[in-house]
């Protein structure tokens, strides 16, 4: 194949794909909506179940929905049928997923979770199957043909199961009026937590805090600058930001004046300068760097100087 020819079949996937699950929105109804209450009043877990591709798929819905306040498990459909069974709690909802509806493992499973007495939700492209008849609500994620070209492989119909398990679990999600909060005591790791609970004081703490006087010479704020090697210092008078002097700003003080004995900070020095509250989340700093293309803001806390956060923190600490 070409490089053309390839271009052009990805393209026809991501189309194929694309339009299919623009279609879902039309399958969806009251059905949908019942599950959801369902599952928000139930005081058990969901259970979700399928074979196959789809079992990959309920892995994953499974882990949206413990990530966004709903807990869930994942039973695999033949296991279920050697034991697994037992991990299914009265109050539990279950939740399985089959493009057919209709396959060997799903018939044997279904009877045996209807004996339990829970709540069996379908996901499935065949409303008409054993499964779609046997459940008590049935989302429909029918599409009309598979990415791949032999219109064999599961592409488009676990992309559309995907789909449908992510909708139910931002519409729990809104439900509980899960915040970024709730989020961030579930995703402690990693730069996606970081951005969700690292403060500014969790880094100027380990910083120094460069500042010099306003009468303070040139050669001082060099050495200040330079000793603390976050490249600034702030200009404080009676404990109060009154400016801030960055490498860049000697740079050009150099380039403007063969003779700087004479000059003090305040007359390099930059006034008003950006702040943030050291209580603030690190990620709100960068907002404040990004939005006035510059590397450090200078940090308060209640009206006191307490410190820098410069970019390279923030890109050593994964918030960038």
């Amino acid at each position: 194949m070409t490089s053309d020819e390839i271009l052009d079949l990805a393209k026809d996937t991501i189309f194929t794909q694309s339009n299919s699950i623009k279609g879902l929105a039309d399958l969806l109804t009251t059905d949908f909506s019942e599950v959801v209450h369902q599952i928000y009043n139930s005081k058990g877990r969901v259970i979700i179940t399928g074979i196959g591709k789809s079992a990959i798929i309920a892995n994953k819905i499974v882990a949206t929905l413990n990530s966004t306040g709903t807990p869930a498990i994942f039973m695999h459909a033949a296991d279920a049928i050697h034991g697994d069974l037992g991990s299914i709690l009265k109050d539990d909802v279950v939740i399985c997923i089959s493009k057919s509806g209709n396959t060997p493992e799903i018939k044997v499973l279904v009877p045996l979770i209807k004996n339990f007495k829970n709540t069996l939700i379908a996901i499935t492209g065949n409303v008409d199957s054993y499964l779609g008849k046997q459940a008590n609500y049935v989302l429909n994620s029918y599409v009309n043909k598979e990415a791949c070209p032999n219109n064999l492989a599961p592409t488009t119909s676990t992309t559309a199961q995907l789909v449908m398990g992510d909708a139910l679990a931002v519409s729990l999600l809104k439900m509980r009026g899960f915040s970024s909060k709730d989020f961030a005591k579930y995703h402690p790791g990693g730069a996606l937590g970081k951005t969700l609970y690292l403060k500014v004081s969790d880094i100027t703490i380990n910083n120094m805090k460069p500042k010099v006087s306003p009468n303070a010479n040139i050669k001082e704020v060099i050495v200040v600058i330079s000793e603390n090697r976050l490249g600034a210092t702030a200009v404080l008078e009676n404990d109060k930001i009154i400016g801030i002097i960055t490498d860049g700003d000697i740079r050009r003080m150099l380039s403007t004046n063969d003779n700087f004995t004479h000059l003090t900070a305040k007359d390099i020095m930059s006034e008003n300068p950006k702040t943030i509250a050291n209580s603030a989340l690190a990620v709100k700093a960068l907002e404040v760097l990004e939005q006035n293309d510059i590397s450090q803001v200078l940090v308060e806390d209640e009206g006191v100087y307490a410190g820098v956060v410069h970019l390279h923190d923030l890109i050593k600490e994964g918030i960038l």
